[in-house]
């Protein structure tokens, strides 16, 4: 731009030198600029720091190798991403109102929440699921609940996300079950299970399997995806729940392109080609606080995964090294307090999703700090959305932000760090290794002690948490769950128990134990047990009759 770098950095250098200077009589408002990954956030980035960076090696055009502008070469002037709200309560009758209302709304795709119960294998009449049915999620517990959370619902016309892990393979199995209910062919559905039993042991903790055998369920289904469900995403490898459980933005990004090459080396030990599943691979990723930092994560991971699928993996097909990606805004920073500040939070975080290139968004609630969502505060979220896409221009250019010093500059540092990461896993032996060992878990625990130390003493500011704070009253309008739900949903299991032929329930079973045992694939036996009504609570119970059950050391 009219400088040679000597003349620059002089330039620099004495300008700099004033500003110094001028900071006796009027200071900075704190010592250090830093984001939560550690990465000085300087006083003004120039083209000094990206000098190392070559145009078309490292970031390129949109749809190119290696991707860092996005992976469509028009992006958002072509579709808007898929607008999606999170939503799932009480039981299927309850959840299938509320998508119908959201689609009324104008989102564009399902994003299912079950609850913990059914995350972690249980029917609504077990035990241990007293007081917990229906209230973080909805409650599925036969193929007949799922047919009733569908209904009416166009299952060819409407991409659906499942959040879902260890029983995956049965809701998975119980979609498809209820598609050809419909009359729906399988190469129609469209949609993603989030399948990513790894984060799990690391961050979340609704695993139920040892690992070894988690990771043979996984492969099991991208082998059965690719053969029955060529447009299903198979997994959705999360760093999501890394960055809730308290990571900063380069272990959200290192921690999950690590369980990625897990899962691809899974994958390929058990015979499949890369090329062949590696483009049904999705991510799910966290969108923060910090604008400028999220763009420029978005950009490295998308830029690393590449490298790694192709220099790591010889993965030949572009479509096999592009990181396709959903966002949700940070559940983690929705404060109880002054709610409606939340608003402000989830448009800026959307924001960030939208100029990092994301596929796929789902913007949270301000009440959700308090509750379940209710149907205003979802209109909202959803509305921050649309006026994101429609009015604030952001979507008319691929990647609007390249170019900035420091944006380029923070993706290149970004990748670089999250590359150590990587390389520390690998040495310790690959990301199981290093969840087994508790590494993940100590890096991730030690992140967030030093975030929660920072907001405690004030070096990093919340709105209406530690600072700006005022009197409030109690919050009104939350969303209630029906307190009867356990019992409704066990009234409903009981009759699908009496109505359904049990001797094939019963064979379906025993089959199932039978292939567990040996080394086929689950998910042909599993669909058909779904079909006769064997519910999620029995075949994982069968599962975990052969497998066992995890117990963190």
């Amino acid at each position: 731009m009219g400088f040679e770098h000597a003349d620059l950095r002089e330039e620099f250098d004495r300008w700099n030198d004033g500003v110094e200077k001028a900071l006796t009589k009027r200071p900075e408002r704190k010592e250090s600029f830093d984001s939560t990954s550690g990465i000085e956030f300087k006083r003004a980035f120039t083209p000094l720091d990206v000098d190392s960076i070559d145009y078309l090696r490292d970031i390129g055009f949109p749809s190119k190798y290696p991707f860092t502008r996005g992976v469509q070469p028009t992006m958002y002037r072509g579709r808007f991403w898929t607008m999606r709200q999170y939503a799932g309560f009480g039981t299927a009758e309850d959840t299938n109102k509320r998508y119908k209302y959201l689609l009324e709304q104008g989102q564009t795709g399902l994003s299912v929440a079950f609850d913990l119960p059914t995350q972690i294998g249980y029917d609504s009449d077990q035990p241990l699921s007293l007081g917990e049915v229906g209230k973080c999620g909805v409650a599925i517990d036969s193929m007949a609940d799922m047919e009733t959370l569908f209904d009416g619902i166009p299952m060819d016309k409407v991409s659906t996300s499942m959040t879902i892990n260890s029983t995956a393979a049965i809701l998975l199995a119980m979609y498809i079950g209820v598609a050809e209910k419909q009359g729906v062919a399988l190469d129609k559905l469209n949609g993603t299970i989030q399948n990513d039993i790894l984060k799990e042991y690391v961050a979340r903790g609704t695993y139920i399997f040892p690992p070894k055998e988690s990771m043979r369920i996984i492969t099991d289904i991208f082998a059965f995806c690719k053969d029955n469900i060529p447009r299903w995403n198979t997994i959705s490898i999360s760093g999501y729940h890394i960055r809730e459980a308290g990571s900063s933005a380069v272990q959200e990004v290192a921690f999950t392109l690590a369980n990625g090459i897990a899962y691809v080396e899974a994958a390929i030990k058990v015979g499949l080609n890369v090329d062949d599943f590696a483009s049904r691979l999705s991510f799910f990723f966290n969108a923060h606080n910090n604008i400028i930092e999220e763009v420029a994560k978005f950009r490295a991971a998308r830029k690393l995964w590449a490298k790694i699928m192709k220099e790591r993996f010889g993965a030949k097909k572009d479509k096999s090294c592009t990181l396709r990606f959903h966002t949700q805004t940070a559940g983690c920073t929705l404060t109880a307090q002054q709610p409606t500040n939340n608003i402000v939070r989830v448009a800026f975080q959307a924001l960030a999703a939208v100029l990092g290139g994301s596929q796929s968004l789902h913007t949270n609630s301000f009440d959700e700090a308090l509750a379940l969502p209710s149907e205003d505060a979802v209109r909202t979220a959803l509305r921050t959305q649309q006026v994101i896409a429609y009015e604030s221009g952001v979507a008319d250019i691929v990647d609007p932000l390249a170019g900035s010093y420091a944006v380029e500059s923070l993706t290149d540092t970004i990748e670089k760090k999250a590359l150590k990461y990587i390389e520390k896993i690998d040495s310790l032996g690959g990301a199981i290794k290093a969840i087994e060992t508790a590494y993940m878990q100590k890096e991730i625990g030690d992140s967030a002690y030093d975030y929660q130390m920072s907001v405690e003493k004030k070096g990093s500011i919340i709105v209406g948490l530690n600072q700006f704070m005022m009197e409030e009253s109690p919050p009104s309008n939350l969303l209630r769950v029906n307190p009867q739900v356990g019992k409704l949903q066990q009234e409903k299991l009981e009759k699908v128990k009496k109505e359904r032929d049990n001797t094939k329930v019963d064979k379906s079973l025993k089959e199932l134990e039978g292939v567990a045992r040996g080394e086929d694939n689950l998910m042909p036996i599993i669909v058909e047990a779904v079909k006769n009504y064997a519910t999620l609570g029995e075949i994982s119970d069968t599962l975990r009759g052969v497998f066992g059950e995890y117990r963190e050391a």
